[in-house]
């Protein structure tokens, strides 16, 4: 445990006045910007902006300034705030402000079709996202990305990956890589609670410390270390599961605005190819 406290917590600080922010990050997010924009010249992006620039400051504000500071040095609780942002507000927001004719031409290339359609079928798609949430909360794995920032940049891109293949089937652009019908797009994310139940029960009930790399850490509000990993795992396993059944609801009534025909068609979004 030794060598996870002074890497967690050299050069913490927090204050209102201070905004850290990573490069790192502001270069990922312009290079995908900029190839945004280029790939956009080709048809009307408009109204689609708004959600895919709202994706990118999802993640800008999530991994920069207060909240990167906190869920890095002082909380753990703040930490699963921050993860619920880019796996269940950020994939929504990207792949709507993606049209499905920007992401044609790529699949239509050799090979790369038949990729995607096996990486976007809804089995690999559930499997996939539950895998890498029950993965990083593992004691071993956390706190090993906790203690080496390359481990935790690897932790937040498998993180957002694995989020965006849990969202494709709700919110596909592409009718060649197509949603769930509106019955089963509704099982898929009930089901899809409940690894992340699981999983938020092992962190809120658990008896010891899992995560002792926040131990050393200034106290916040006098949260304790085990209050906080109580408070975080409260955070996965509440809000995390009100958003899911906040989308269930509003599939629900999108499902019986189409006369509650069980048609995969009635999901999908019939998206024109780019004129011009």
């Amino acid at each position: 445990m030794a060598p996870l406290l002074p890497l967690l917590h050299v050069g913490a600080s927090l204050s209102a006045s201070s905004f850290t922010v990573h490069w790192s990050t502001v270069v990922g997010l312009a290079v995908l910007a900029g190839l945004y924009e280029v790939g956009g010249r080709r048809g009307d992006l408009t109204g689609r902006r708004l959600y895919f620039y709202a994706a990118l400051l999802t993640i800008f504000f999530s991994l920069n300034g207060w909240l990167h500071d906190l869920s890095d040095w002082y909380l753990f609780s703040a930490h699963m705030v921050q993860h619920l942002l880019l796996t269940l507000l950020m994939p929504p927001l990207l792949l709507a402000g993606v049209p499905g004719w920007m992401l044609r031409p790529l699949i239509q290339r050799r090979g790369v079709g038949a990729i995607a359609r096996a990486l976007t079928r809804p089995k690999v798609c559930f499997a996939t996202f539950n895998v890498v949430l029950a993965f990083w909360h593992l004691p071993a794995f956390y706190n090993a990305a906790v203690a080496d920032h390359r481990i935790h940049i690897l932790m937040h891109l498998m993180f957002m990956t694995a989020a965006t293949m849990l969202w494709w089937p709700i919110l596909s652009q592409l009718p060649e890589l197509p949603r769930l019908s509106y019955p089963m797009q509704m099982l898929y994310l009930f089901l899809t609670t409940l690894p992340m139940s699981i999983v938020a029960v092992y962190i809120t009930y658990s008896r010891s410390l899992l995560y002792p790399g926040y131990v050393a850490a200034p106290r916040i509000l006098g949260i304790t270390p085990m209050q906080d990993q109580l408070i975080g795992g409260l955070i996965m396993w509440i809000p995390g599961g009100l958003v899911m059944f906040a989308v269930i609801s509003v599939i629900f009534f999108r499902w019986q605005s189409h006369g509650a025909e069980d048609s995969t068609a009635s999901a999908q979004v019939d998206w024109r190819p780019a004129s011009g």
